[in-house]
């Protein structure tokens, strides 16, 4: 018996908007929600821990919407925690679905059958890529130039170990949008910018710009902001302002280019 995983009452494993912008940018959000499958229970997990960082990336959801409205993008963002599965790790990755997360342990990850883990891919990760990569060759087919930003957010300290950045611009091969980004970023002032920070993109723990964007040969960039500074409604609004404003100024010299 195959087993399955989500029911059909349950929302879908990904979630769109924005399709009707005429905006080169389409923005990602992998980690935007916290949400279990019924069937999974809490995973063992606490109430507390089920809304803290381990199971999802906090604010960034509320970004990212927030920043393709601004821009007149399109949007697709994937509901589930990424204690279900992540979908910014390569199927297989020992940290696709973690029985252990920073000083916490995830029982229901424990000693998962294959046909189990086998349903988490089938049903979460698959299909949320499955629309990136449809919403991108739709764009293709019509000739819309594509420029990608994944959106992300990472905790002010981690293992006892205090992150000054307030924001990491991340990327792997492709830095046509990164270092432009990366250079505004600076010239704004009383920002700690990071370059790879706090974490390196790289073809093992970063999927999704690397498979939909430099696989694609389209101009990409990885955006980690602390979430202190996107906790709450305020934050959100200054970040998405000032995102919005300088992710048009580092693509405008690519869409000039043709570099899509």
């Amino acid at each position: 018996m195959i087993a399955t995983l989500l029911g059909p009452d349950e929302p879908a494993p990904f979630a769109v908007a924005g399709r009707d912008g005429r905006s080169p940018f389409v923005v990602i959000c992998d980690h935007a929600g916290r949400r279990l499958p019924r069937r999974l229970g809490t995973l063992g997990l606490s109430p507390h821990e089920l809304v803290s960082h381990i199971a999802w990336d906090i604010g960034a959801g509320h970004v990212a919407k927030a920043l393709a409205s601004s821009l007149g993008a399109i949007i697709a963002w994937q509901p589930y925690s990424r204690l279900v599965i992540d979908c910014n790790r390569p199927l297989g990755a020992d940290d696709s679905i973690v029985a252990h997360t920073e000083r916490t342990f995830v029982p229901g990850n424990e000693n998962l059958r294959q046909q189990d883990s086998d349903a988490r891919a089938r049903e979460i990760f698959v299909p949320y890529h499955e629309q990136i990569r449809t919403e991108l060759d739709r764009r293709g087919v019509d000739r819309l130039p594509s420029i990608l930003v994944s959106v992300h957010s990472f905790t002010p300290i981690f293992l006892d170990v205090v992150r000054p950045w307030h924001i990491g611009v991340l990327f792997n091969q492709d830095k046509r949008l990164a270092e432009p980004l990366l250079h505004l970023l600076r010239e704004e002032g009383g920002l700690i910018v990071g370059c790879n920070e706090p974490y390196a993109a790289s073809e093992i723990s970063d999927f999704s710009i690397v498979h939909h964007g430099e696989k694609r040969g389209i101009p990409v960039v990885e955006i980690e902001i602390r979430q202190d500074l996107i906790a709450n409604e305020a934050g959100q609004i200054a970040w998405t302002e000032r995102l919005a404003r300088l992710l048009v100024l580092a693509g405008r010299p690519l869409l000039s280019a043709k570099h899509t």
